[in-house]
């Protein structure tokens, strides 16, 4: 798995007639962990956003650069990455089986992990014809955090990973993160240092105001 380096080139975002962040200049370099630090509303989750192609800079440019130096085009971006956050939405009215059937018919499955063995990883066993729907909060962020952790792409975004999470839910995300946070591009936005306590480099989005 070739992990890409991501290049932003003097980004900012502007919402209205407010500024949240100006002339963000960083290379995420491929096979380090980052954490995305600031304030609450200080622009943490749009930065993300606009890391992972989702949401266009006002200004500035972001590439994402193979090891040859060659530029990824922005259409064939989303095959290189994988994102989870508290915010997006799964689809409710498939079961656990049909979900994680659906998601890794786009993702391959890291080294050839057995579909049938990742509800019990994901600390779902039990749970594989249930509806999402009928899941709790906890449940379907360890959901969209294995969805995360077991697709073989080489870019992986979290925006407040623990978000739902108890005891159980914050040890198992520690665990898991510290058996790929040498093997991928990692890019955490949080303001709690338990959640990235691993990476390797912290960039604080108030630095950019």
């Amino acid at each position: 798995m070739t992990t890409p380096k991501i290049s932003c080139k003097s980004i900012s975002k502007k919402y209205l007639r407010q500024w949240i962040f100006r002339g963000l200049s960083y290379t995420f370099e491929s096979g380090k962990s980052y954490a995305i630090t600031g304030n609450n509303g200080s622009g943490k989750s749009t930065l993300i956003k606009i890391l992972s192609g989702s949401v266009l800079p006002t200004k500035g440019k972001v590439d994402y650069i193979q090891e040859d130096g060659n530029i990824i085009s922005d259409d064939k971006v989303f095959e290189k990455i994988v994102y989870a956050a508290p915010y997006f939405d799964l689809i409710e009215e498939f079961t656990l089986l049909e979900a994680l059937e659906f998601h890794f018919s786009f993702k391959p499955v890291v080294r050839n992990l057995d579909l049938m063995r990742l509800p019990e990883k994901m600390l779902l066993d039990g749970a594989q014809n249930k509806a999402i729907k009928h899941f709790s909060s906890g449940m379907k962020q360890r959901l969209k955090l294995g969805l995360a952790f077991y697709s073989d792409v080489p870019v992986m975004f979290l925006d407040e990973p623990c978000s739902n999470l108890d005891e159980t839910g914050i040890n198992w995300y520690k665990e898991e993160i510290l058996k790929i946070h040498n093997e991928r591009l990692i890019i955490v936005s949080s303001n709690q240092k338990f959640e990235y306590e691993f990476v390797d480099f912290v960039l604080n989005v108030m630095d950019y105001k």
